[in-house]
């Protein structure tokens, strides 16, 4: 008997990497079959080393009628020829042209993760409404199952009737808690020695941030607010990990950006693959985003128990709970954001005291190892497998 084949599709390699891998290779472990179709950004080959069965697709991150209708043709003759029992997609483009050439293709179990839906508060009332009613009208016509990383999602969909509510799961979001997310994995020596490779002294307080280094994510704000404190303070050090790629939008603010960091006391790293270490080795994660849907970046830093600062918005609401693992301030705002960091540089007991809750909420609300199980028990009721 063969196994049972599932499709799995988003934009770019990227996510791949970063937030569906945990997914695919437990798919595998299971005795799935697992395609990954998205558009190769320079991770296939790494991708493929790692034993995942990857698809190049071209995906368009944006609303482009021509290519957008391409990459429906290329997966609709994918799924035809493949045959998938399933067919699961993400992020906001490629799940609409995912879920339209399955149902082209005759595709009988659609599931729909939204890590976070395309319309938010930031829109313009005709936006949001456009963007709504396209969410709701794909999510009611194509797609099967919907599976919400939000609970605010979660529950707009419920009161909107997007789907029945049998077919609504709130999934949640989560990471490798016990394995990787750990500060007992994370020695002394690792830690002197990034702190030696990015000249940090022992006394220095770290601030850090992870995420698109874009006006969006508030890193304008951010990059303010620590200027304007670090001459009070001068052990406050900063953190920026991340990057921009190619097909971003917002090329203007990351060259206004690159000016900024001529700053001693920031230190940019770019890109990196070990964010456990940097996490031990910093005191507080700040995300100052406009928008998120559940950000997994909170959570990884929650799991290294460390204090939060995030902006009040959907998803970092159910990650941090002021005057217990962090502070809420609210967006493009750099004074208030400033005061919150003021706040833990000032209180290194209260730095301890929120860092220790951060680990107790993720082991409660966001370990991984519950969050695949529910969707590979959806696999298996789906398949029969």
């Amino acid at each position: 008997m063969t196994n049972k084949k599932i499709l799995q599709v988003c934009a770019i390699d990227v996510s791949v990497d970063a937030l569906l891998k945990p997914l695919i290779l437990k798919s595998m472990e299971e005795g799935y079959e697992v395609h990954n179709a998205c558009t190769d950004t320079g991770k296939f080959t790494d991708l493929k080393r790692q034993g995942l069965h990857m698809v190049e697709v071209s995906i368009d991150r944006q609303i482009h009628p021509i290519k957008n209708l391409g990459s429906v043709w290329n997966l609709y003759k994918l799924m035809k020829r493949e045959k998938y029992d399933v067919v699961h997609v993400h992020t906001p483009i490629a799940a609409l042209l995912g879920r339209i050439a399955a149902k082209l293709a005759g595709v009988k179990n659609v599931i729909y993760t939204a890590h976070g839906f395309y319309f938010h508060e930031e829109m313009s009332k005709k936006q949001y409404n456009l963007f709504f009613n396209i969410e709701k009208f794909a999510a009611k016509w194509m797609t099967d199952w919907l599976l919400l990383q939000s609970k605010e999602d979660y529950e707009l969909a419920l009161i909107h009737k997007f789907k029945p509510q049998k077919r609504i799961v709130h999934l949640g979001n989560g990471v490798d808690i016990w394995n990787k997310f750990h500060e007992r994995r994370i020695t002394h020596e690792e830690i002197h020695d990034f702190r030696m490779e990015n000249n940090l002294d022992d006394e220095d307080f770290v601030f850090s941030f992870i995420g698109r280094l874009v006006k969006e994510k508030g890193i304008f704000e951010l990059v303010e607010a620590f200027k304007s404190l670090s001459d009070r303070f001068p052990q406050a050090k900063l953190l920026l990990i991340g990057g921009l790629l190619e097909s971003e939008r917002d090329h203007e603010s990351y060259d206004q950006l690159l000016r900024d960091l001529n700053h001693p006391k920031i230190c940019y790293l770019g890109f990196r693959n070990d964010i456990p270490r940097i996490m031990k080795a910093t005191d507080t994660f700040i995300l100052p985003s406009y928008r998120e849907g559940l950000p997994r970046s909170i959570i990884e830093a929650m799991a290294m128990s460390k204090p939060i600062i995030a902006t009040n918005i959907r998803g970092c609401r159910e990650e941090v709970f002021p005057g217990k693992n962090g502070f809420l301030v609210e967006k493009a705002n750099a004074e208030e954001l400033e005061e919150a960091m003021v706040a833990l540089l000032e209180n290194p007991e209260l730095v301890c005291q929120f860092g220790n809750r951060s680990r107790e909420i993720t082991e409660e609300l966001f370990d991984e190892e519950k969050v695949l199980s529910k969707q590979i028990e959806l696999f298996n009721m789906l398949t029969d497998h």
